[in-house]
């Protein structure tokens, strides 16, 4: 890392000490490094950054920016450019631990309601054998199920949910179910892509936790920061951009109206952090897809004693 000097380091490893960081916090050390504020020193940040992920691509890693479905806010973070989820997960988590996150978020966001969430009963009801494909794409057989996947008990489920919200890989959501974390967010983006999850209209983006149009014969979808940011425009109509059907949306503030499209990551963060994915053909939109840190408030642990409950729950489920 020849061309990073000791600011770039600081900046590196804060995020990988402190895991992501919201963009306010981001931008205050990259401040406090430099004595720059990154909204009126965009360009020195942007090269920062720039500099940073030449170096990282080296060891399959990139500095990247994402907004988290839930609360709309920007989140930086260094992520592992490998594809496979162990590799991404680390050796923290074990196969069958991989594979029950791995069938939760398929859960979630191939939700067709799009609420990007499901109840901890819902997903400590999952069962790991939804996960063993054969050699020919179908689901394998009882023989052919891992014996640490028949024995993953409800318990083990229980506390991997605890530790992968704890670590971010899922979030708390604010009704009390389980989403995705910004982690989850920040890594999965070519997962998202290849797994065909439909994106927001507006920014491109998988539209995990997002609102959907009207009319139930249009398939748009558009996250909510990406609604108000479109029809906080006083010129806009607030209209679907496919089908033209109204679309209900509550009236705006004149706070809420300056700031609401302050802070998009593809403004802020600069084009070598997040390469906006190719745009879909429109036609695509109208197709039946199959299946188709910071934050304290958005990635604390369950409350205490709600795993008694749906342990409970759930036995009472399966029985």
């Amino acid at each position: 890392m020849g061309e990073l000097s000791w600011k770039h380091h600081t900046l590196i490893q804060a995020l990988m000490s402190r895991g992501p960081l919201e963009e306010k916090d981001f931008h205050s050390i990259f401040n406090g490094i430099t004595g720059k504020n990154p909204g009126s020193a965009q360009p020195l940040f942007n090269e920062y950054l720039r500099k940073i992920n030449k170096e990282l691509a080296y060891v399959q890693f990139e500095l990247r920016a994402c907004r988290n479905q839930y609360n709309g806010k920007v989140y930086y973070g260094v992520v592992n450019n490998v594809a496979d989820e162990q590799s991404k997960l680390g050796t923290k988590y074990s196969v069958p631990q991989i594979a029950f996150y791995k069938a939760v978020i398929e859960v979630i966001v191939h939700d067709t309601t799009a609420h990007g969430s499901i109840s901890s009963v819902e997903a400590l009801n999952i069962k790991l054998e939804s996960q063993i494909q054969t050699e020919q794409g179908s689901q394998g057989s009882q023989s052919q199920i891992p014996p640490a996947f028949k024995s993953f008990s409800l318990s083990q489920k229980e506390t991997t949910l605890n530790d992968l919200v704890r670590d971010r890989w899922l979030c708390s959501t604010s009704n009390g179910k389980i989403g995705l974390g910004v982690r989850s967010f920040l890594d999965l983006r070519s997962w998202f892509w290849i797994n065909e999850v439909p994106s927001c209209d507006i920014c491109n983006e998988a539209g995990v936790k997002a609102d959907l149009c009207p009319n139930e014969g249009c398939n748009v979808r558009i996250h909510d920061y990406c609604l108000k940011m479109k029809f906080s425009q006083k010129r806009a109509a607030r209209v679907c951009p496919v089908c033209g059907t109204e679309w209900q949306c509550p009236e705006f503030t004149v706070g809420e109206e300056e700031e609401v499209g302050v802070n998009n990551p593809t403004q802020s963060q600069g084009p070598s952090v997040d390469p906006p994915m190719r745009k879909r053909l429109r036609s695509c939109k109208a197709e039946e897809l199959d299946g188709s840190g910071t934050g304290p408030s958005q990635t604390s642990s369950p409350d205490e004693g709600m795993g008694a409950r749906i342990r409970r729950s759930a036995r009472l489920r399966q029985t």
